[in-house]
């Protein structure tokens, strides 16, 4: 009997989970604007964002300022973190484009490497962060979404999980400023 709950138990949870897969990138194909990083991050760029918890409640709010450069298909983009409790955060992503509309980023706080794909008006990231939490470090899956929704705005839509538990949200808005690179 133990077995049979056991067993049913571990069904429904498959088919729960398999019912929160991510929707795929090729979806976005022909939308426009079309999003090329090197365009969009070049310059400087503010956003402004906020974690949710798995309740949707506001758990934190953050300003970022971004510095980006690109070599050709070698991009730097420095964001400098301002949180609602005053602390403060850098992170210094280093970015590939692939010729496949693919790119890969690094980042000290980025276990391994961040696997990304373009397509039309949206960018999906997967990849692991370690991040800090009372005193702890915390391993926690990105499963990261951008749309370019003007060629100044673009919407970003971040949730986070461990072990395939939802945690949270991040949501940010970001806006390249006047006098950045191809605007």
């Amino acid at each position: 009997m133990k077995r049979r709950l056991l067993l049913g138990g571990a069904a429904a949870t498959t088919l729960v989970l398999s019912g929160c897969a991510s929707h795929q990138i090729d979806a976005y194909q022909g939308e426009k604007p079309e999003l090329d990083l090197r365009r969009y991050f070049n310059g400087t760029l503010d956003a402004y964002g906020v974690f949710t918890d798995r309740s949707g409640k506001v758990v934190k709010r953050f300003t970022v300022v971004m510095q980006c450069t690109w070599t050709g298909d070698d991009g730097v983009l420095d964001e400098a973190f301002t949180y609602s409790d005053g602390s403060t955060q850098r992170r210094v992503w280093r970015i590939k484009k692939w010729p496949d509309g693919r790119y890969t980023g690094q980042a000290d706080d980025v276990v391994g490497t961040a696997l990304g794909q373009a397509r039309g008006n949206a960018l999906n990231w997967r990849y692991t962060l370690a991040l800090p939490v009372d005193g702890k470090v915390y391993e926690v899956q990105f499963d990261d979404w951008m749309y370019l929704m003007t060629p100044t705005v673009m919407l970003n839509k971040a949730s986070m999980s461990k072990f395939g538990v939802f945690l949270g949200e991040v949501t940010l808005s970001f806006t390249r400023r006047a006098g950045s690179p191809g605007l």
